[in-house]
């Protein structure tokens, strides 16, 4: 019993972050409907600003501005106080931002514009900090935390005061957002706008007071735990804002309203993960595999699933207009052969660095297909699309090495278990649905990463495997050649070609009678089902060919690669394809050819490099910039731009929404 309470007590401050986040998460979510999938780095950003601020006196904005420096000096000698007030400060003026720039104008928007729009936020903070702090790492990032880190006894446990300090701080926090949202005037002002924005402002709320001063706060929840957070939690640019798949989940478990059961969630997260730990040190019969970060995730989309149910409600008997319109794609493939011999005649005529973006943007418009068709034609938010390329990826590698099979039966197997594992994933959506899904799909990622990408027989573990070059009846597809020649046209033409099968294949699913079902299911599920078309097999044969164009697409990226590893097909990519998807035109098949454009490494890199060297360092962060501005003024992406509100659509919706409020 004890070592279960030492592992319990171990885990006391990862959960404290997570709970903290989960706290922050319901608040912007109580204020503006927002589930901010950038909360995450909001903390990131502003704990790496307190401790370069506390070791150069230089405050690093986040804004990239022509002209403007990226930091300014402040202070030659700062302490613990002046710095951590300053940051607050901060804080409080980018939560105030972010809702009057990005979230106050979505109020109306679909959900899934909401969602695409924090995720732009993500990307955006993720690219100015690898653009900001460039240098840095943690050997030498100094994290002085301001806490107390003499080791302390409790229950015969020796641990970190730190640990302690912040679980009480989480704790007391939680409380005093709890009692000021339960007690206050503020806090019933904030839960009247929530349920009703046009019944708040009659009686004289204002909700843009309401929003900033609810964004304020979060943003400055999220600093603060990160920062007192730092010596506990590793601070890196690129996967600290991750946790928030974990307070996400907590905040889910919550339902996104209660303070504190979504703390309490992520406290328990936080210590289920420290007792796996311990328990993969003990028992050797466990897998060396991330058990810690992965079975906390299972759980809660196991929770998801049985609190989910297929009872009508009065939101399903409304049609679902919260996706742009899905149109016939008529002269998809007439554009699409255009360009795949245009690019074909490039691979061979250009230099290097254009072969490569080509190969890149292909294989990318393959796996913008597989969002494409889940997301735009069926209304399924999934963030998981990397996660099955990855596993397709990982199953060739293991049939080259098991069976000696090649090319293309390695690829075909390895195709299939991804088929295979999509059509598993999709069953929450026969329970859950619209952002639940999303979040439970991110979590099923993470699961997955963990778990599968880990697991050594199945992937190499963390050195991960080689792959064997594409080759059949005398054709070599391989990528690799010495000098210039790198890469290889030839495998440059193998990507195109998959590209033209695959676009054959969305559009032609589209135009048949199984397309027509989806987007019957993507309108009305409840409509669709009284007229005989079965959701729950719509669901399963949409998840299945999204994981096969995934599959497909992420086999290729593994010939590309020529060496695989979990590193490879990461959570972060699976949110950023579903971005950059929606970026292009989440409805149409043609978008999939501008996603891939958009890519980073792709065409647009290489265009960029033209110009500049250092100018493609920029794309990650104005990427996540242009989704913010696609998702306020354009929700139908680049290919379908029509700003919200105008047209038929735009008349339905806001009539819906004045009946709704």
């Amino acid at each position: 019993m004890s070592g279960h309470l030492s592992n319990l007590l171990l885990g006391l401050g990862s959960g404290a972050v997570i709970a903290a986040l989960a706290v922050g998460v319901v608040v912007t979510h109580r204020a503006s409907n927002v589930i901010n999938f950038a909360h995450g780095a909001l903390g990131t950003y502003l704990a790496l600003v307190y401790y370069e601020f506390r070791a150069t006196g230089d405050v690093v904005q986040p804004l990239l501005i022509p002209f403007v420096p990226g930091r300014f000096h402040l202070l030659d000698r700062p302490t613990v106080a002046s710095a951590f007030i300053i940051v607050m400060l901060l804080a409080a003026l980018v939560g105030a931002l972010c809702y009057l720039l990005i979230f106050r104008p979505l109020r109306l928007a679909p959900p899934l514009a909401r969602i695409v729009a924090s995720l732009g936020l993500m990307t955006y903070l993720i690219g100015v900090m690898a653009l900001r702090f460039s240098t840095l790492s943690s050997a030498t990032l100094n994290i002085d935390g301001p806490l107390p880190t003499d080791i302390v006894e409790i229950a015969g446990v020796r641990n970190i005061a730190d640990r302690y300090w912040l679980t009480v701080i989480v704790v007391l926090a939680s409380l005093g957002v709890w009692a000021l949202y339960r007690f206050s005037n503020f806090g019933l002002s904030t839960r009247a706008s929530a349920e009703s924005e046009t019944g708040a402002v009659l009686v004289g709320i204002s909700a843009d007071r309401i929003g900033v001063v609810n964004w304020m706060l979060a943003t400055m929840l999220a600093g603060a735990a990160m920062i007192l957070a730092a010596p506990i939690t590793r601070i890196e640019p690129t996967t600290t804002p991750l946790l928030i798949v974990a307070a996400l989940g907590a905040a889910l478990l919550g339902q996104f309203r209660s303070i504190g059961v979504s703390a309490a969630a992520g406290f328990g997260i936080g210590m289920l993960q420290s007792e796996l730990l311990h328990a993969q040190s003990e028992w050797d019969w466990l897998p060396a595999i991330g058990l810690q970060q992965g079975v906390p995730f299972i759980l809660v989309v196991l929770a998801l699933m049985l609190r989910g149910d297929r009872r009508i409600r009065r939101g399903d008997l409304t049609p679902n207009i919260t996706l742009p319109t899905a149109p016939e794609p008529r002269h998809a493939m007439r554009i699409t052969i255009v360009v795949v011999v245009a690019c074909g005649a490039a691979v061979f005529l250009l230099g290097s660095q254009w072969r490569l973006g080509i190969m890149l943007s292909a294989i990318a418009a393959v796996i913008t297909l597989s969002v494409i068709v889940l997301t735009g034609f069926v209304g399924q938010i999934s963030l998981a699309t990397f996660a099955l390329a990855g596993t397709a990826a990982f199953g060739m590698v293991r049939v080259q090495d098991e069976l000696g099979l090649g090319f293309p039966l390695a690829p075909l197997l390895g195709v299939l278990v991804a088929v295979m594992l999509g059509t598993i994933a999709g069953l929450p959506a026969i329970r859950i649905r619209g952002l639940t899904l999303a979040i439970a799909s991110l979590a099923a990622a993470v699961a997955v990463e963990e778990l599968v990408f880990k697991w050594r027989w199945f992937t190499g573990g963390l050195g991960g495997s080689p792959v064997e070059p594409a080759q059949i009846a005398g054709l070599d597809f391989n990528i690799q050649a010495v000098g210039t020649g790198y890469p290889r046209a030839w495998f440059g033409v193998l990507t195109l070609i998959v590209l033209a099968g695959s676009m054959w294949l969305v559009v032609s699913l589209r135009r048949s009678a199984t397309g027509r079902q989806w987007l019957a299911v993507r309108a009305n599920e409840r409509a669709a089902e009284a007229i005989g078309i079965s959701a729950v097999q719509v669901k399963l044969s949409a998840n299945a060919v999204a994981a096969f164009l995934a599959g497909v697409g992420g086999t290729l990226l593994a010939y590309q690669q020529q060496f695989v590893s979990a590193a490879s097909f990461g959570a972060l990519d699976s949110l950023v394809v579903v971005a950059i998807a929606y970026l292009s035109g989440i409805a149409t098949p043609i978008a999939a050819l501008v996603a891939g454009a958009l890519t980073e490494g792709g065409l647009l890199t290489v265009t960029l490099d033209q110009f500049n060297d250092e100018a493609s360092s920029y794309q990650f962060a104005l990427n996540g910039l242009f989704l913010i501005v696609v998702a306020v003024k354009f929700p139908s992406g680049i290919t379908g731009a029509r700003p919200l509100g105008s047209g038929r659509t735009g008349r339905i919706f806001r009539k819906n929404m004045a009946v709704s409020t």
